[in-house]
């Protein structure tokens, strides 16, 4: 419901037009080094306003953390944090509080609880994504004392592809632009695009693939809990994802076996490894001491200012056209989301080995 992980643990509260959102993780290890500039660098990655490509909404995003640290380090309790908002226009979505939204969540909201904040979209907002940030920035601290890194990218917006995988590029260059793709020529092209379509009173949509490296093999259940099934939760959980895939996804399906077997071998050591990595790390629902890479398919932003035939709460056909300021596309401020979704997966898997071996 509001609460992600099985030993980690991170329940999220509050509303985009509230006085402020935040978090409770639960289920840090303890002696963890908690270093704040870096939880408010994560949280500078995905604020609104960062650049002509998104939302004009302004927020400092500064995050308090109330409880759980102590000289530094992490307790081992539960760790509190708030972060407040200062920038919402409520009066915007004033016309909006008797219509449904073309593939909001508006009327589902209301099918399911009978009432809906129609205030920037209440809890269905993407700014409650702010505080996954927090907990996955957390979880990034932990798992760099396992020597385990998370990194994701822009590789799609709308028809304008990656043609080649991660490997190809040099993923250290996927700050130096607003779009976060590691090839500049192609992100000057999707910067363009998305300008583009703004212009036009439109969205799009595109994909985030993420990398998870240094992850030992054995992580994962071989039946309900796998690896990738987990992950696969966890993105699907973050607001217009429409799709997820892991190492050749769909790809595979026209593959015959002889041409994405990952074939076995071992080094003068001993160390076994894979001579490839069509199963994207995960075999048997467990992790193979590869590198995990994933895909996240982003719908277009439902919200478009453009007018749009809909009904209202009585199912009389009306005519909406959104107010506010709102994102042309969501791709580059999510991609820090997909990276704390999958450092808080990989730990909690990480804790659950510790648990059984």
């Amino acid at each position: 419901m509001n609460t992600f992980g099985t030993l980690l643990r991170l329940t999220t509260y509050g509303e985009s037009h509230g006085p402020a959102i935040g978090g409770v993780l639960d289920g840090m290890p303890p002696g963890v080094p908690i270093d704040e500039a870096f939880v408010q660098a994560e949280l500078a990655r995905r604020r609104p306003g960062q650049s002509d490509l998104t939302t004009a909404r302004h927020e400092d995003d500064s995050v308090e953390l109330l409880s759980g640290i102590f000289e530094g380090k992490s307790t081992g309790t539960p760790i509190g944090f708030v972060i407040r908002n200062k920038d919402h226009h409520s009066t915007d979505y004033a016309n909006l509080a008797q219509v449904f939204r073309p593939s909001h969540a508006d009327f589902t909201y209301t099918a399911k609880y009978g009432v809906r904040d129609y205030r920037g979209g209440g809890r269905t907002s993407a700014r409650e994504t702010a505080s996954r940030v927090v907990g996955g920035a957390l979880a990034k601290l932990a798992l760099k004392l396992h020597g385990i890194t998370v990194q994701a990218y822009t590789s799609q917006v709308g028809s304008l592809v990656l043609p080649n995988d991660y490997t190809a590029y040099d993923l250290s260059q996927i700050e130096t632009n607003p779009v976060r793709c590691p090839d500049a020529a192609l992100a000057e092209e999707m910067a363009a695009l998305i300008r583009r379509v703004k212009a036009e009173g439109d969205t799009i949509g595109g994909v985030v693939t993420g990398v998870i490296r240094g992850l030992p093999a054995g992580l994962g259940e071989p039946v309900f809990d796998k690896f990738h099934a987990r992950l696969g939760a966890a993105m699907l959980g973050i607001n217009a994802v429409k799709g997820f895939e892991i190492g050749d996804g769909f790809q595979i399906a026209q593959a015959r076996g002889s041409e994405v077997n990952d074939l076995f071998c071992a080094d003068e050591s001993g160390h076994i490894s894979t001579l490839s990595n069509h199963s994207g790390g995960v075999q048997g629902g467990i992790t193979n001491g590869q590198d995990v890479v994933f895909r996240v398919a982003f719908k277009p932003v439902a919200t478009l200012l453009r007018a749009q035939p809909t009904v209202d709460l009585n199912g009389k056909p009306v005519e909406v056209k959104a107010k506010g300021r709102h994102d042309p596309c969501v791709v580059p401020r999510a991609v820090p989301i997909v990276e704390a979704m999958a450092a808080m997966t990989a730990l909690d898997f990480l804790l659950m080995q510790r648990a059984v071996k």
